[in-house]
């Protein structure tokens, strides 16, 4: 009697309204579990791998996923088809077409060549370097000059790498097309794999005298200096992109960029935070106390700005448009905010210090406060104990 067939959604563990992408994952998960290049000679893991493969590839046919949600195992009973399956059809299907993709995820390779050499134009890889900047020039922007060892085209041969009266021939591996084709027997039957020559590269072309200067790889590094601007309101850490100024392309691909990290200096005064600028000030006591004028350092140089009497200590004032540039547009700039810290002198003169306590007496006599209220507990204990000999006496 013939094995019962499970469900193809029970096999792959999927719900009957499951999407394209939720049976490929489901599959994917499965053909790399059991797979017989996986598990050589383990005779469950290649029927499940079977099962597995066989549920998915009717559940990703749109026809076919029809016929058995209407039908079941029974829309395909009979076909006649030799398929591997337990009498499952393909139809002629492509095995590479169905799962190609798939397989060429999980083991490299399995998709059909579409005839596309992979030797075409690639742009050449990007440079990284950094510069140091101060706090100001991060505010305006500015020009740096910086120095970089990027490759060149030689000057002997021109770029093609070949000595000098020669040329670079085409590869007889590939025919020039930078790829070759394979063939490879599995369970699905013969599968096409490509890739990259291994004579060339993916160059098409074979060097057979290199040029001596630049030992056939047609560049040679040279050291270059590069003018950057770095743009008002950059920031600690961002870079500044150069197009076109990277490593040279492959086989006629533009040049990649160069990628210039800007380091910012510390300021002993200003801190950042996007586009504002925090700093603090000292006011001394009797600006805080009776208000004036003070002096303070902005990126823009020294303003003026009014104190109001009774000011208190950690008091954050706010000065519109004194940050820091936008990179988007530099005419909108942030704000710089201020706090205010009340300074208390730490050494008077002797008319200072009668003046001052003079100033006390005037309003709520606060340096005798303690010795007051000591006299007024000591009046009250007085009272007590005077009181209590009368009641003895009486």
């Amino acid at each position: 009697m013939a094995e019962q067939k499970r469900d193809y959604y029970e096999v792959l563990g999927v719900e009957k309204n499951a999407d394209d992408a939720a049976l490929k994952k489901a599959y994917r998960a499965l053909a790399k579990k059991y797979h017989p290049d996986m598990n050589p000679g383990d005779a469950e893991a290649e029927k499940k791998f079977k099962e597995a493969s066989e549920a998915y590839a009717v559940l990703s046919d749109p026809e076919k996923r029809r016929q058995y949600d209407q039908f079941g195992h029974a829309a395909f009973d009979g076909s006649g088809g030799a398929s591997g399956f337990g009498g499952f059809d393909f139809g002629g299907a492509d095995f590479t077409d169905i799962f190609g993709d798939i397989f060429g995820d999980l083991f490299g390779g399995g998709r059909r060549s579409s005839g596309t050499a992979n030797n075409g134009p690639m742009k050449g890889s990007n440079v990284r370097t950094s510069v140091r900047i101060t706090f100001e020039e991060a505010v305006f922007g500015c020009e740096k000059e910086i120095e970089l060892t990027v490759k060149e085209e030689c000057k002997t041969c021109h770029g093609s790498g070949a000595k000098a009266g020669t040329t670079p021939v085409t590869c007889t591996k590939c025919g020039g097309k930078g790829q070759v084709v394979f063939t490879q027997q599995s369970f699905f039957g013969t599968v096409r794999n490509v890739q990259t020559c291994p004579e060339c590269q993916g160059k098409g072309k074979i060097i057979k005298e290199k040029c001596t200067d630049c030992r056939g790889t047609g560049y040679i590094p040279m050291k270059k200096r590069f003018a950057v601007d770095i743009p008002a309101g950059i920031d600690n850490g961002q870079c500044k992109r150069m197009a076109g100024q990277g490593e040279p392309g492959v086989n006629g691909g533009p040049r990649g960029d160069v990628l210039v990290e800007v380091i910012v200096g510390r300021h002993p005064i200003f801190q950042r935070q996007e586009t504002n600028i925090f700093s603090t000030v000292p006011v001394s006591f009797p600006v805080a106390a009776l208000g004036g004028e003070i002096m303070i350092d902005t990126v823009d140089g020294k303003v003026i700005y009014e104190v109001k009497p009774g000011t208190q200590t950690d008091t954050r004032v706010r000065l519109k448009g004194k940050g820091v540039p936008s990179l988007r547009n530099k005419d909108i700039r942030g704000d710089h905010y201020v706090t205010l810290v009340v300074q208390v002198p730490d050494k008077l003169s002797h008319e200072a210090k009668e003046l001052l306590q003079k100033y006390d007496e005037a309003n709520d006599d606060s340096l005798n406060a303690a010795k007051r209220y000591q006299e007024t507990k000591d009046n009250a204990s007085s009272d007590s104990k005077d009181s209590k000999k009368k009641k003895k006496r009486f």
